[in-house]
């Protein structure tokens, strides 16, 4: 049932129109299997399977559904849950009169007694990985490319909601004429192929967008500087004509609204002004983004309940028109960022939010700008450090019937807006209050000297850094100082990757300060690795070890701090070996490991073993201080046998190349000693290219990496 002829992916690719015309959900007996029926506080609540008809399988689909006893001619809502969620019914929905289904699409997982249950060939269907394969999307059996568009797990997700749908409209209590449906997550994103289906009114998707397929596997960010599309697999394609959320946006007939957090890691923030682009005129949409939300839209007001009610029941709510907005450039060329909203007589608030940089949503830091009204306008100010990047803007709008709203997203390179000035500049002075620390609240420690206090107890997190302002200078220390009259233990973390041990003492009267380098930071998968820089800080974590309270802790001050210059030691044997925190630059597309592979293995190159080194990835630029001290530097350069990849290594001393390696591949390659003169030299660069045929598999190593004086 629902399968079109036209499914190859060699054949012209079909859209989601010639999908789901012949498609009928209504099709076959439900065979409806009731596990549970009880009556509560007026309330009826039951359980049960009913069958959808996937592929030519069967699948027994797990419902929840509760409605007012007694109710007729309810509007029905569909609610569907997220990734590894199980159905949960809103029961301030049915409390108000919505006749609420819930169903189950992610399948068996660890200790649920009720699931819907995907037959062997359709095992794909669970989400849970150990329970089978990962889901299909462009990719299949054997990590193949599709070649049908019923291939995909999101193929069965969109018949087995369209059946459910058919199941609520067969209850009793429904009104087929007055149908909604929500989705979170996961459920966002498949309500987009809901909103096709013509008996449904209105959807709310919470997050999902799409653009994550290709897009966001393949880190193909709109902002990207340059913008590149790499080529598509002949599976993508397929998938993104036809399975794809944003597939669906020129055929959706339903109201729709989205609702998402500026960093969440669905797709990004920005792709959602191409998605509504491809709506027809006559179907009404809008969107509120939470500056700094994650997986959260809790300021975004009463929006999914206004927007049901008014285009599912009638209801004659207040919703704006769209604003309008433009970045521009002061008479002293400053980017001035412009919003005119309509209904300015309900307006409660409205706030413009920018940030600098990053071309993934997910890493950006928002700030809130200093905004002012102008007449019939709001405007700020953008303050920026390069005039040749992008700078972000939007704002959130709240109206007086709790309706929240958020402009367009607009992205802009100053420069190209005239003559433009950078007025910001870096601060080391980071923020240590409760406005970047989630989680938290500014207090008064002994003193009288302000900090925070982190009140949820699994701990706080900070992603400020991925701001030019607050990044690292090269070879900074990181400063802090903490209150506590209780010994404690704190656990610091960057980038869910490295991370340090904080033993806190007890002191009635003092503060006590901290100061960390970089290389104090250890891997979390490999100890022997350090994390090589402050510089690399996108997100900053702090959280109690087992048994710790770090509610009972103030922090404050935190701040960079200019380390002392690191030198290289001269061993016994006269030699000076490199590691990756010796240098005073690294540009590397992974990691730098010392004295081990780029994957954590021995350095191994042409089938000998060493045991001193570095291990990179390509490509890689590494440079470290030479100040004239030295007067050889040795290595034994090659690819690493762990891999296949095509790489090329060169050495710059004082930005002149004296080595290069050629193109080269381990299949190939005899490991010879160099060693190279750098007498009175400032500088020795370590490049790693991958030699202009992609970067796959291109690890390389520098064993013996050492100098001599």
């Amino acid at each position: 049932i629902g399968v079109h002829p036209l499914a190859n992916a060699g054949d012209q690719l079909p859209g989601p129109v010639e999908i789901w015309e012949t498609f009928d959900p209504d099709a076959g007996d439900f065979e409806e299997e009731i596990v549970s029926e009880t009556t509560k506080d007026g309330i009826y609540h039951r359980e049960s399977y009913i069958s959808a008809y996937v592929n030519y399988e069967t699948v027994r689909v797990y419902c929840k559904y509760s409605v007012k006893a007694g109710a007729t001619n309810a509007p029905g809502l569909m609610d569907v849950h997220g990734w590894m969620g199980s159905p949960r019914i809103s029961q301030d929905y049915v409390a108000d009169g919505w006749a609420v289904m819930a169903h189950d699409y992610c399948g068996i997982a660890k200790g649920r007694e009720h699931y819907t249950k995907y037959p062997p060939e359709l095992v794909h269907g669970n989400m849970d990985r150990a329970e089978g394969p990962p889901v299909w999307s462009s990719v299949g059996k054997d990590r193949a490319s599709i070649q049908h568009y019923n291939e995909t797990s999101d193929y069965m997700w969109y018949v087995i909601q369209r059946r459910v749908l058919s199941y609520l409209l067969a209850q009793k209590e429904v009104d087929p004429d007055r149908i909604g449906a929500k989705g979170y997550s996961y459920g966002g994103t498949i309500m987009w192929n809901l909103g096709m289906d013509p008996r449904v009114k209105a959807i709310v998707a919470y997050f999902g967008i799409g653009w994550n397929e290709y897009y966001r596997s393949k880190r193909v960010w709109m902002y990207n500087n340059p913008y590149v599309e790499p080529a598509k697999t002949p599976g993508e394609e397929l998938y993104l004509a036809s399975m794809a959320p944003q597939a669906h946006a020129p055929h959706i007939r339903a109201a729709t609204l989205w609702l998402n957090g500026s960093n969440d890691h669905h797709g990004g923030h920005e792709r959602s002004g191409q998605t509504f682009a491809m709506y027809q005129a006559d179907v009404p949409w809008d969107m509120a983004v939470q500056a700094r939300g994650h997986h959260n839209t809790e300021k975004l007001g009463n929006d999914c309940k206004l927007w049901l009610e008014k285009h599912v029941l009638g209801t004659d709510h207040f919703w704006p028109a769209r604003p309008t907005s433009v970045t521009t450039l002061t008479s002293a060329g400053v980017p001035l960022h412009t919003v005119t909203p309509a209904s300015l007589e309900k307006i409660e608030s409205l706030q413009i939010h920018y940030c600098l940089k990053s071309a993934n949503n997910i890493e950006r830091a928002w700030r809130d700008a200093e905004t002012s009204r102008q007449e019939d306008a709001w405007v700020a100010e953008l303050p920026v450090m390069n005039v040749d990047d992008y700078v972000f803007a939007y704002a959130t709008i709240r109206y007086s019937n709790d309706c929240v709203i958020s402009s367009d997203f607009v992205a802009t390179i100053p420069s190209e807006l005239g003559d433009a000035v950078a007025t910001d500049e870096p601060s080391n002075n980071l923020s240590d209050e409760s406005g970047a620390w989630k989680d938290s609240a500014p207090v008064e420690g002994v003193g009288g000297v302000e900090g925070f206090r982190i009140f949820r107890p699994r701990g706080t997190s900070n992603s400020q850094f991925t701001d030019p302002k607050w990044k690292a200078p090269k070879g900074a220390q990181l400063a802090f100082q903490y209150y506590c009259t209780q010994p404690q233990t704190i656990v610091l973390a960057v980038n869910d990757q490295y991370q340090t041990t904080i033993e806190i003492n007890a002191n009635d009267d003092e503060w006590q300060p901290v100061l960390l380098a970089a290389n104090e930071l250890k891997s979390k998968n490999n100890p022997a690795q350090s994390m090589l820089t402050w510089a690399e800080t996108k997100k900053m974590a702090l959280t109690p070890a087992p048994g710790s309270d770090i509610t009972k802790v103030i922090f404050s001050g935190f701040k960079w701090v200019e380390a002392p210059p690191r030198q290289l030691e001269v061993d016994d044997s006269g030699k000076a070996y490199l590691s990756p925190d010796l240098a005073e630059n690294v540009d590397s597309f992974w990691r730098v490991m010392a004295d081990q592979a780029v994957g954590g293995t021995p350095i191994r190159i042409g089938g000998t073993e060493y045991s001193r080194g570095l291990g990179v990835h390509a490509n890689s630029t590494i440079t470290f201080p030479l100040d004239g001290k030295f007067a050889t530097f040795h290595a034994v350069p090659g690819p690493d046998d762990a891999h296949n990849g095509t790489i090329e290594m060169k050495v710059l001393v004082d930005g002149e190349a004296v080595y290069s390696s050629g193109v080269v591949r381990k299949s190939s390659f005899q490991a010879k000693p160099i060693e190279l003169s750098v007498e009175g030299a400032q500088e020795l660069t370590l490049v790693v290219t991958d030699a202009g045929d992609g970067k796959g598999g291109d690890h390389a190593s520098w064993a013996e990496a050492y100098l001599l004086k």
